[in-house]
């Protein structure tokens, strides 16, 4: 699922906010309706907007335009700038709205979302008031990642980045008013340098070019740089055929500069596509565009009509509330749907009531704060300040109680406390800059000290690492943990998996090479543990709710393998060719036989269901916490033949975990009253603690023969 913030801010610059120094221009309200109805549309998944994303970049533009001009006039006309008036403006125009919107939001939240989703929701809103989401979101996560729907204020991130801009920016006009060539000039300079530094750092790290100010900057300013250009050229004298227009020259008057404009606008919204090249060079097309179409917007032209009409001045007068409603409107349908996507029906019952909301809000909340007789700026500041104050303490409660998870009942809570006992403690965890592992993540468990044993795999071992960690603790030993999700730990395959990226892809090629690599350096380690979703590997896919998630593997560049095209045959050359180098290096080579799957379990969704859904749903939940163990035993016959065949060998020991998770007949996410499954193949921390002792063998000092014979 994707998520976009907009911020449609129109400034002072509507119908009935107050008039800029060039007056009300409708087609700036047309544009703005392009802009939210491709984000909305790009949000609903709608053909035909697959780079609807590029809708906040419009906004930028437009927000640096109006705003720059604004400032700059006042400046010129005044000598000053009465910081206090447009920082009143600015209050005026976007607090009532979002208070609301966020206030509502946190309601709902309360009433239907999971403790761990609340807590989430808190730290959000706590970091949206504070002007701090786009900071929040990119240490997170990355844009287009798949949990997007799951981010409920995920859409506050470009507010906070506009609110940054109107802080900063202002505050440099005031303080260099006095010297205007040199402000505009410092402009530029900032502009340029913002653009080179978007360029350069988006094939390195497109989450940080996407969210954060400095890699941004340059999208306002350059509608900052476009509004003192024309002001400048209007008060040259060079185009003074009215009051109402900003002069650019006779060739501003071709109609064709609209038509180019706008083409640019609607190519990004059709052919962009979200991924690791964007923002970069790609945002220029949006941003250009835009501009184009400002330029020329106050002529009358074919674009500049069709901008004007009522339906896109409508849409764009309710840009704002459209913007911050449609987000949290369709996230929560989709949690109360289980997540599912929606019908076409649905889809156009969603659209309509965030239009009915944004109208609403548009009418009642945002109009009257603008009009004669509106609260005073003294009362508008000290009102804002307290709805802040209630938002962070509304915010930080729900993070410091961990969402209150005491508002659901004990069947619920069985769940709801699985689905929060998978979060772990990374900090100790680093990627060295140099020696054998360079570039690796790395995290040291057990006591401090020189590692003796090396756990190497998937996401499975980071499931596994509280256990790990404690049993290391206990026998005080030390050792280092690597893992990767998706990534099998295993030497000369490469995976193609439909759950990441292809750089994620990538790095997980780029790290097992390094481990290889490194293993001859790794001295005074003499046990090595893998861990891996075995099955999800030689079948090609997961199973029951994950199934829809699909893994390739291919011979990699070093592949010690025979080239088979076959997965299997893929995997188990691979895992021969792992295990006979790995014994060059360590005395023992231990493999955890996988943790049985529970096919249509996730703790998340079993909650929500007994939560949401009453008796008849709480009945299905049950259903989906069992499976019956020759289903298990089908679903791993495959995968598991050649590591029974390395263990009768004697080249691994076989730990094998199915009986502290099956009895007989049936295999359990329920235990002693408690689930020890976060989803339908990783277990909960609790979980991994209480099998610990199953790695004994991992810290034995005996020599391997001893181990082997434990595995027999």
């Amino acid at each position: 699922m994707r998520s976009l913030g907009s911020s449609p801010v129109q400034g002072v610059h509507t119908r009935d906010s107050g008039r800029d120094h060039a007056g009300y221009r409708a087609e700036i309200d047309g544009v703005r309706a392009l802009a939210v109805l491709a984000v909305v549309f790009y949000h609903f998944s709608i053909p035909g907007f697959e780079g609807g994303f590029v809708g906040v970049d419009i906004f930028f533009v437009i927000s640096g335009y109006l705003i720059g001009g604004i400032l700059w006039r006042e400046m010129t006309q005044t000598g000053t700038l009465a910081l206090g008036a447009f920082y009143t403006r600015r209050i005026r125009r976007l607090a009532p709205a979002f208070v609301v919107v966020m206030a509502t939001t946190m309601a709902v939240g309360y009433v239907v979302l999971l403790p761990f989703e609340f807590r989430d929701l808190g730290k959000s809103l706590v970091s949206s008031v504070l002007y701090l989401s786009n900071v929040n979101f990119f240490r997170a996560a990355g844009y287009f990642d798949g949990a997007a729907d799951q981010k409920i204020l995920l859409h506050t991130w470009s507010l906070s980045l506009e609110e940054q801009f109107y802080l900063l920016i202002p505050v440099l006009m005031f303080l260099m008013r006095r010297h205007l060539h040199a402000l505009k000039w410092a402009l530029v300079a900032i502009f340029a340098a913002s653009l080179v530094a978007c360029i350069l750092v988006t094939p390195i790290s497109s989450t940080a070019a996407f969210y954060l100010f400095p890699f941004r900057a340059w999208q306002m300013l350059a509608g900052v740089l476009l509004a003192i250009a024309l002001y400048q050229r209007e008060a040259q004298g060079l185009h003074t055929k009215g009051p109402n227009t900003w002069g650019l020259g006779t060739a501003r008057a071709l109609p064709a500069v609209s038509w180019l404009g706008l083409a640019m606008l609607v190519a990004s919204i059709v052919f962009l596509r979200p991924g690791p090249a964007f923002p970069g060079a790609l945002a220029l097309i949006p941003t250009v565009g835009t501009l184009l179409v400002l330029a020329n917007g106050t002529r009358d032209n074919a674009v500049n009509r069709c901008l004007s009409a009522p339906v896109c001045v409508f849409l764009g007068a309710i840009s704002y509330p459209l913007y911050l409603w449609h987000w949290p409107v369709l996230t929560l349908a989709r949690y109360a749907n289980g997540g599912r996507a929606e019908t076409l029906t649905e889809t156009i019952v969603y659209l309509a009531a965030s239009l009915l909301l944004a109208t609403a809000t548009y009418l009642w909340i945002e109009r009257p704060f603008r009009r004669r007789g509106a609260p005073s700026g003294g009362r508008v500041l000290t009102g804002a300040a307290f709805a802040s104050v209630v938002l962070l303490v509304a915010g930080g409660t729900a993070y410091r109680l961990d969402g209150m998870p005491d508002r659901f009942d004990a069947s619920a809570r069985i769940h709801i406390d699985a689905s929060a006992d998978f979060i772990q403690d990374w900090s100790r965890c680093s990627v060295p800059a140099d020696g054998p592992l360079q570039g690796v993540s790395v995290c040291p468990i057990g006591p401090d000290g020189p590692p003796t044993f090396l756990v190497w795999g998937d996401s499975h071992a980071r499931a596994l690492s509280q256990g790990l960690s404690l049993l290391a603790d206990e026998r005080g030993k030390s050792g280092l943990l690597i893992w990767r999700a998706g990534c099998p730990p295993l030497f000369g395959i490469e995976k193609v998996e439909s759950a990441t990226t292809r750089q994620q892809d990538r790095d997980c090629t780029d790290a097992n090479i390094r481990i290889r690599q490194a293993m001859s350096q790794m001295k005074g380690m003499t046990s090595l543990l893998l861990i891996g979703r075995w099955s999800y590997y030689t079948e090609g896919g997961g199973t029951g709710i994950d199934a829809q998630n699909t893994i390739t593997l291919k011979p990699g560049e070093t592949t010690a393998a025979t080239g088979s095209s076959d997965q299997r045959q893929l995997f188990s050359d691979a895992l021969d060719a792992t295990i006979d180098e790995s014994r060059k290096w360590f005395r023992q080579v231990l493999v955890l036989r996988q943790i049985p799957e529970i096919a249509r379990y996730d703790s998340r969704d079993v909650a929500r269901r007994m939560v949401l859904g009453g008796a008849d749903a709480a009945a299905q939940a049950e259903a989906r916490m069992t499976i019956s163990r020759t289903e298990v035993a089908e679903r791993v016959s495959v995968s598991e033949r050649p590591f029974e065949a390395l263990a009768r060998e004697g080249k691994i020991v076989w730990l094998d975990p199915v009986d502290r998770f099956c009895s007989v007949a049936i295999c359990s996410a329920l235990h002693d009253g408690r689930s020890f499954y976060f989803d339908n193949n990783h277990i909960t921390n609790e979980a991994a603690r209480s099998i610990r002792h199953l790695f004994d063998p991992l810290l034995e000092e005996t020599v391997a023969s001893v181990a082997r014979g434990k595995g027999q």
